[in-house]
């Protein structure tokens, strides 16, 4: 990359750059030959190189509940958690890619230098643990006028150029928020980021991440909202083969102020990136939690029409009452049939780890529920 003539401080960040790119055809030697690799069969340490037609994009956060998947449709797994080397020969198994998560500053990646080390160094670390690819989740606040606006664009399309030339049949995603409309005051260039990786993971959950009206408790992905932020990305010109539709599999739990007859939550004001209100006002709760829980509730599950979504009430030992709201598979396959509907490239959920695989009865066929209402209903 063309530049200025380099100074003591550029020479110091040049030389581990240098470093990692002279050891880099040495790994794709060791790589390719399966070399040190943990899995009894040689050739499960092989990249995967088949690209499915429909995908099913996993996020696992680590454990070993990853034997309970339904590896039937499962495409690909971004692996969140600690690196699990039997996690990859078993994807590996069922033609399956796991991916690493990509994570830095957008403040450091505004120097090409910076962006170019970064990128060898989880080269490596993807040949290391013979990975598939990457999965890049960055979550931070850019502004539009701001040099890291285009320098995240860059880091996407110099990312994919590397691990396409090093790794083949690899695979190089983005995680975006439900909508483009400079959610949680992210302002990305996605279709520049769409076009620079292989595709990009729509998060659509978490949607209260920043409540401008009434601040009271609602579905954490209510499916209007939903629909309509896939809608706005394809209007800004991305292809719907280039969107994955992320789906959630955990729940809000809040406490409510007040509680009123007709089961309005009002719920403390905690503001987020400008707005008075959020979805942080309530705690993260799994899915295998939520069904533990319902049956015992004041309410039952029940349903809002409006926004599509299941929720219930319940009173806590103090006394204070709390609306859960959650997706189930109603909730879940109405979306997965907008995935048919738009052409988009799959669905996947934020996180397999969430259901319950302890094989009891009653949780084995709710989870099989889950993992069946991915499936868009021909």
């Amino acid at each position: 990359m063309a530049g200025p003539p380099l100074g003591p401080a550029s020479l110091v960040l040049h030389q581990p750059l240098c470093l990692l790119r002279l050891a880099l055809p040495l790994l794709t030697l060791l790589f390719t030959a399966g070399v040190g690799c943990p899995c009894e069969d040689p050739a499960l340490c092989r990249p995967i190189l088949h690209h499915p037609d429909y995908e099913v994009f996993v996020f696992d956060v680590g454990h070993k509940t990853w034997k309970s998947y339904d590896w039937a449709q499962i495409t690909t797994v971004a692996a969140f958690g600690k690196y699990d080397s039997e996690l990859m020969c078993y994807a590996h198994l069922k033609g399956a890619r796991v991916v690493l998560k990509g994570d830095v500053s957008v403040k450091d990646i505004i120097n090409p230098t910076f962006r170019s080390s970064w990128i060898a160094e989880k080269l490596i670390l993807a040949k290391k643990q013979y990975m598939d690819g990457i999965n890049i989740d960055i979550e931070q606040e850019v502004n539009c006028s701001s040099p890291e606006y285009d320098a995240l664009t860059a880091l996407v399309k110099e990312t994919t150029d590397a691990f396409h030339r090093e790794i083949q049949g690899s695979q190089v995603t983005f995680d975006v928020a439900w909508s483009p409309k400079q959610i949680d005051r992210r302002c990305y260039n996605y279709s520049g980021i769409a076009d620079a990786c292989d595709f990009v993971f729509v998060m659509s959950y978490d949607e209260k991440s920043q409540i401008w009206s009434e601040c009271i408790a609602a579905a954490n992905a209510p499916y209007n909202q939903t629909v309509t932020g896939y809608e706005d990305y394809i209007k800004l010109g991305i292809n719907p083969k280039e969107l994955v539709m992320g789906v959630p599999w955990y729940g809000y739990d809040y406490t409510c102020l007040k509680l009123s007859e007709d089961d309005v939550c009002t719920i403390a004001k905690v503001p987020f990136r400008g707005a008075p209100c959020s979805d942080a006002a309530g705690r993260q709760v799994p899915y295998k939690v939520i069904m533990k829980q319902v049956n015992s509730s004041i309410s039952g599950s029940q349903w809002s029409k409006d926004q599509q979504a299941p929720y219930y009430s319940y009173k806590d030992s103090a006394g204070h009452f709390h609306q859960v709201w959650y997706d189930n598979p109603q909730s879940i396959s109405l979306k997965a049939a907008h995935v048919q509907n738009l052409g988009l490239r799959g669905i996947g959920m934020w996180n397999a780890n969430h259901l319950d695989y302890s094989g009891d009865a009653a949780a084995k066929q709710q989870t099989e529920e889950m993992w069946q209402a991915l499936k868009p209903k021909v």
